[in-house]
């Protein structure tokens, strides 16, 4: 679907009853300013990546891996492109290793072989384009994308809007 500022909506439903699941998260969508599309319709503005997430650090007394050592970006770049790693991000406190998702699997063992922990690896559908909002469309997205997450069939829902730190931080 589509949310306010033409923000697209990929949601991934686990129902027992497909025309109940459907019936909740559009009256979600439609009562929270968005609108339904046909299925698929959206999906060709994401892509599916394998996401693993590396601490920097485990806690103020020690490194998040088994040797002892800080994780650096040089250090986990060197690890993790040979394995199929596409790139990494730096999160402040953690850094986000993006890979296929046929990938991720050697990802995680290059990271297990050289002594590094992951705090979590998921592969979720991440925005191919992303649409700048202010603040009240920022505020308008998070109450759609609440509603929709309170139907109990949604599993997950992805959005492709992008939020500068400064609105984020009026919010």
């Amino acid at each position: 679907g589509y949310g306010p500022n033409g923000v697209a909506l990929l949601i991934e439903c686990l129902s027992d009853n497909r025309n109940r699941a459907a019936g909740e998260v559009r009256l979600a969508v439609t009562r929270n300013g968005g609108n339904m599309a046909d299925v698929g319709s959206v999906s060709y503005l994401f892509a599916r990546r394998g996401v693993v997430i590396v601490k920097k650090r485990a806690n103020s007394q020690g490194a998040s891996n088994s040797n002892g050592q800080e994780v650096t970006e040089d250090r986990l770049m060197g690890i993790v492109i040979d394995a199929g790693a596409d790139e990494i991000n730096d999160l402040g406190e953690s850094f986000e290793v993006v890979s296929d998702p046929s990938d991720m699997s050697a990802v995680r063992k290059a990271l297990e072989g050289a002594g590094i922990d992951y705090e979590s690896a998921d592969t979720p559908f991440l925005p191919t384009v992303s649409v700048p909002l202010d603040g009240a469309s920022a505020a308008k997205v998070f109450k759609l994308i609440e509603a929709i997450e309170d139907c109990d069939d949604v599993q997950n829902v992805y959005a492709n809007f992008d939020i500068s730190d400064e609105v984020m931080a009026t919010l």
